[in-house]
């Protein structure tokens, strides 16, 4: 597909560069006048991993932004589609999708949709899923955790368990994105649960946004799933938190509730084919539970 470096809009032209040439305060900026949290440290997490455009208008200002983050050659999530609202519903965003859809021949995509950009994702291809349950608040005392079987034990995450995570993570995310958790292990809290050495789930913390993000999150049920989150929430009772749920009910949803963290957001999650969807609960088959972020899945 052959998309134009610039667009005309009202009286106006845009040009698109690649989002690595734009100053980190920048996009920040941008985000902000959505209402979006990221800090420029969490913009700079996503270029570390995924690759994108920026529209300017004449006279430089950063006016939208899209990026893209591959897991492996054939899979790919869809993230940061933001457009000043001075100028949503002109075609800009419309622009900077067929460009970036143009740097993805023959991936499977994934993202997480907004209510305003459902309809502009729709005319794409891509096909509604699951709710996704952006949770926040000031953690609270969480409830008390599950009581741990014989020969389980929860632990802190090292580097020595960084291959582990990934191939336990690999069909709960629907592909192997190791790129991503060597990145997040980098800036990250984690526990993990072990039946002897084989690891069951595990869960991340780190910085983002006005406090903390937990996530990813994945495990086979919701009892080990509360098991590897509890140390989290436990360590920041009294600061901001933020879980990004794909599930509203059940025990691990109502302890993240319990635990101070209500639904502040929802968001959906859309595909371009079954290929690109989550995996999911299948015999006791790990899921993802909480993301990592609503653009990287």
């Amino acid at each position: 597909m052959n998309i134009p470096k610039t667009l005309y809009v009202d009286a106006f032209e845009m040009r698109y560069v690649d989002i690595t040439e734009i100053e980190l305060p920048k996009l920040q900026a941008l985000s902000i006048s959505v209402g979006w949290p990221h800090r420029a440290a969490d913009w700079q997490h996503a270029r570390d991993v995924g690759h994108g455009f920026a529209a300017l208008d004449e006279i430089g200002r950063v006016s939208a932004s899209t990026m893209w983050f591959p897991h492996g050659d054939t899979f790919a999530t869809f993230g940061m589609l933001i457009t000043s609202p001075r100028l949503q519903a002109n075609g800009t965003a419309r622009w900077l999708m067929e460009r970036m859809l143009a740097e993805c021949p023959g991936r499977d995509i994934r993202l997480n949709s907004t209510r305003e950009a459902r309809r502009l994702y729709a005319s794409f291809g891509f096909r509604p899923q699951r709710t996704v349950f952006q949770c926040q608040g000031e953690a609270i005392n969480p409830p008390a955790g599950p009581t741990l079987a014989d020969g389980l034990t929860v632990r802190r995450l090292d580097r020595s368990d960084l291959d582990a995570v990934v191939t336990l993570d690999a069909p709960a995310f629907g592909a192997e994105r190791g790129v991503h958790i060597h990145r997040l292990f980098d800036s990250s809290i984690g526990y993990g649960l072990y039946d002897g050495d084989r690891l069951l789930a595990y869960s991340m913390r780190r910085r983002f946004g006005r406090g903390h993000v937990v996530g990813p999150i994945v495990a086979s049920c919701d009892a080990d799933a509360i098991a590897v989150t509890h140390p989290q929430v436990a360590a920041h009772v009294g600061n901001f938190l933020r879980i990004d749920l794909r599930f509203d009910t059940g025990d691990f949803a109502n302890f993240v509730q319990q635990s101070g963290m209500s639904v502040y957001d929802t968001v959906k999650t859309m595909v371009t084919s079954d290929k690109a969807s989550y995996g999911e609960s299948d015999g006791g088959q790990p899921i993802v539970y909480g993301m990592s972020s609503q653009s990287f899945g």
